[in-house]
């Protein structure tokens, strides 16, 4: 299964290969975002708004209609193999809105000018997005678990 709209089975799940994907790509602007801090943080704090408009996609409308999964599933998902793994969309919605946080909070303290804010919550988001990149271990998702347990279950009278 891939990322590509229309053409898959099971909504509730997508092919692995499509969030590692994205997570390399988020890793390569998180990698910017700090270079581009130690030289303006105004720029810095536009790079981070960016990945953070991204991962709220990502949050909202789930790894298909990620911009990221979009370009895996249009341009790389067509030329690799057949899908031999999938993960839940709802844990990667959730690691989606983690990511979110942190990028929203490195974006403020960049252009509030509290660059320390800024280095340590894009470093935690770099860390994050890093692990998921190259081990495939998405901490968000993991956490995803607990976060579901804190969620309010209506009860019957």
């Amino acid at each position: 299964m891939s990322f590509v709209p229309g053409k898959h089975t099971d909504t509730a799940q997508v092919d692995v290969r499509g969030p590692r994907f994205a997570a390399w790509l988020t890793t390569a602007v998180l990698v910017v975002a700090l270079i581009v801090s130690a030289v303006s943080g105004t720029a810095a704090a536009v790079v981070l708004g960016l990945q953070a408009a991204v991962f709220a996609v990502g949050a909202m409308r789930g790894p298909r209609a990620h911009p990221y999964g979009m370009v895996f599933g249009r341009l790389i998902a067509p030329r690799l193999g057949p899908v031999t793994e999938r993960e839940p969309v709802a844990p990667l919605k959730f690691a989606q809105l983690v990511g979110f946080v942190f990028a929203a909070v490195g974006a403020i303290g960049f252009a509030a000018a509290l660059p320390a804010v800024g280095l340590v919550s894009t470093a935690f988001a770099l860390f994050a997005a890093f692990l998921n990149a190259a081990f495939g271990i998405c901490l968000g998702c993991r956490l995803y678990p607990l976060a579901t347990r804190f969620r309010r279950v209506p009860t019957s009278a």
